[in-house]
C-alpha cells in the first residue's frame, strides 16, 4: 500500500493526526494493534458491555469520525519493522500475513505503557497493573477480583478504585505513594482543566462514600500467597519512596492487587530509527521533537506520549498539530492560525498534564527496596541479584546488562523490566539520566513465522534439477 502519510497508533494522538491530514487532502493509513481505534484511554468496549462515561463517548465519537473519513484504518496490525530509503516503509503483520505500507511522511503516536517497580510476590496470579485493570473494566466489564487493593501513584489510582466500586466490586484499600499535601499542591495546575478536577472529585467522593481506607505515603512491601494472591502487606515510605525504619506494617486480605507506578513512553519505534532522545525527570526517556512536533529526521512527527506523558486531551491536540504539519510539508495548504490555535491549546492543557505526570514520577529510592531474590525480568526470570552481579562485573549500560543477564530479551522486549533495571544501574553511573534505553531492534513486537510467511508452502520452494553425474 502506498499513501502520503502513515500513522503508527490509533489512540487520541494517532487517530487525530490521521483525520487532520486526511482533512487537508492527504491519503492516510493509520496502523494499530487493536481491533478498534481509541487507544488505552478511549478503548472500545466489547459488544456485550454498555458504558456511558466521558471516555466512552469520546472514543465512540473518534471511531465514527474515522469510519466516515477517507483514512485507511489497518486494525489488528502489528508493525514489526520501520525503515526509510526514498520513502518510509512500515512492515505489518496482519490477519495471518505480512504487508508493507510505504509513505512520504510518518507520524509516530505509539502512546505509553505502564511502569511497575518489582516487589516480592508481584508475579503471583491476582496481581495486575493499573492499566490492565482499566482494560478489564472498560473493555470487558470484568472486575480484577472480588476484593481488590489499588496501589501505586498518580490519577489512575482513583479512576480504577472508583470504577471497581461503580461495577459493584469491593476495594479493600487505596495505597498511594503521594502525600495529601502533594495532591493539594497539584490543584493550582489542575485549575486549567476544571473537567478533570470535577471528574477526580467524583472519583474521590465515590471512594469516600464506600468507606475505603486510603493509605497515603505507603507502598506495597510484598504480595503474599501460595498459588495465588491472598494478602497485601504495606509499609510507610518517605518522599523518596524509601521505607520508614520502624514504621508498623499493615496486612490487608485481598484476592486482587491492581498496582502501577506511572506511565513510560513507548519509544521502541523511535529507538529503532535512532532518533534523538532526551531525559525528562517525570516521563523518563522521550523522543525529542520541536514546536511543530517534528522529530530529528525529515518528514517525521511525534505526537502524544512518545514525546512525554501528557494525557488524552494533550495527545489529541498534538495529533491534530502533527497531521497539519505533515500536510503542510507535503504541499497542502493549511492556515497558520490553525497551528497557532492548536499550540496554544496544548500549552493550556499541558499545565495540568505536567502536574499529573509529576505525580506519576518514579520515586528514586524505590529500586533500592527490591530484594535480591525478587524477579525483575518476568519473561526471562532474572532476579535483582543477577543484575547486581552484572553491574559488579563492570556492566555500565543497559545493553551490557541485557547481554550478560538476558534481562529484557523476552517477548515484552523490556517494557516491563526496563525501568527497574535502569533504576538499579543508575546509582553506579551518576544518575538515571545517564542510563540510556536499550537499543531498538526489529521486530518491534513479537510476530510469528506464519504471519511473515503468509500462505507459503514448502512445495513453493524451487528445487533445481540434480546435477548430472
Amino acid at each position: 500500500m502506498k499513501v502520503d502519510l502513515a500513522v503508527l497508533g490509533a489512540g487520541p494522538a494517532g487517530a487525530n493526526a490521521a483525520l487532520a491530514a486526511a482533512g487537508h487532502g492527504l491519503s492516510v493509513a493509520v496502523i494499530d494493534e487493536n481491533a478498534a481505534a481509541g487507544g488505552q484511554v478511549w478503548r472500545a468496549p466489547a459488544p456485550s458491555v454498555t458504558r456511558d462515561d466521558a471516555d466512552a463517548r469520546d472514543g465512540a465519537a473518534l471511531r465514527e469520525k474515522l469510519r466516515i473519513s477517507t483514512v485507511e484504518h489497518l486494525d489488528s496490525a502489528t508493525a514489526w519493522l520501520i525503515a526509510r530509503d526514498d520513502a518510509w516503509r512500515v512492515d505489518v503483520a496482519r490477519h495471518g500475513r505480512s504487508e508493507t505500507v510505504t509513505a512520504d511522511a510518518l507520524v509516530i503516536a505509539t502512546g505509553a505503557h505502564e511502569r511497575v517497580m518489582p516487589f516480592p510476590g508481584w508475579t503471583l496470579p491476582g496481581v495486575i497493573g493499573l492499566a490492565a485493570a482499566t482494560i478489564l473494566l472498560k473493555a470487558n466489564g470484568v472486575l480484577p477480583g472480588q476484593r481488590t487493593v489499588v496501589a501505586g501513584c498518580g490519577p489512575l489510582l482513583s479512576l480504577v478504585a472508583a470504577s471497581i466500586l461503580k461495577a459493584g466490586g469491593t476495594v479493600a484499600a487505596v495505597v498511594d505513594l503521594a502525600s495529601r499535601a502533594e495532591w493539594l499542591g497539584a490543584l493550582p495546575a489542575l485549575a486549567a482543566r476544571p473537567d478533570l478536577l470535577a471528574r477526580g472529585a467524583l472519583w474521590r467522593a465515590r471512594i469516600a462514600a464506600a468507606r475505603v481506607p486510603v493509605f497515603h505515603r505507603h507502598t506495597v512491601i510484598r504480595a503474599e500467597g501460595t498459588e495465588r494472591l491472598g494478602a497485601v502487606r504495606l509499609g510507610r515510605v518517605d518522599a523518596e519512596g524509601r521505607l520508614v525504619p520502624g514504621a508498623p506494617e499493615v496486612a490487608i486480605a485481598a484476592d486482587a492487587l491492581a498496582i502501577g507506578h506511572g506511565l513510560v513512553p513507548d519509544t521502541a519505534a523511535t529507538r529503532l530509527l535512532r532518533l534523538r532522545h532526551r531525559y525528562d525527570a517525570a516521563s523518563g526517556w522521550v523522543a525529542a521533537r520541536d514546536g511543530t512536533l517534528a522529530g530529528s529526521v525529515a518528514r517525521l512527527w511525534l505526537a502524544g506520549e512518545v514525546g512525554g506523558i501528557g494525557g488524552a486531551a494533550v495527545a489529541a491536540l498534538q495529533g491534530r498539530l502533527a497531521g497539519l504539519a505533515a500536510a503542510q510539508a507535503l504541499g497542502r495548504s493549511a492556515a497558520a492560525a490553525e497551528a497557532a490555535q492548536l499550540q496554544a491549546g496544548i500549552a493550556r492543557a499541558g499545565r495540568a498534564a505536567a502536574a499529573m505526570s509529576w505525580m506519576m514520577r518514579p520515586r528514586p529510592a524505590m529500586a533500592g527496596g527490591i530484594t535480591p531474590e525478587t524477579i525483575v525480568c518476568r519473561c526471562e526470570d532474572v532476579p535483582r541479584a543477577a543484575i547486581e552481579a552484572a553491574i559488579a562485573a563492570g556492566a555500565r549500560d543497559l545493553n551490557q546488562v541485557k547481554q550478560w543477564t538476558r534481562c529484557g530479551m523476552g517477548p515484552c522486549q523490556g517494557r516491563m523490566c526496563g525501568e527497574a533495571a535502569a533504576s538499579l544501574l543508575a546509582p553506579h553511573v551518576g544518575g538515571r539520566e545517564n542510563v540510556a534505553p536499550w537499543t531498538g531492534r526489529p521486530p518491534l513486537r513479537p510476530v510469528s513465522a506464519d504471519d511473515l510467511l503468509g500462505d507459503f508452502d514448502y512445495a513453493d520452494i524451487p528445487i533445481p534439477a540434480p546435477a548430472p553425474p
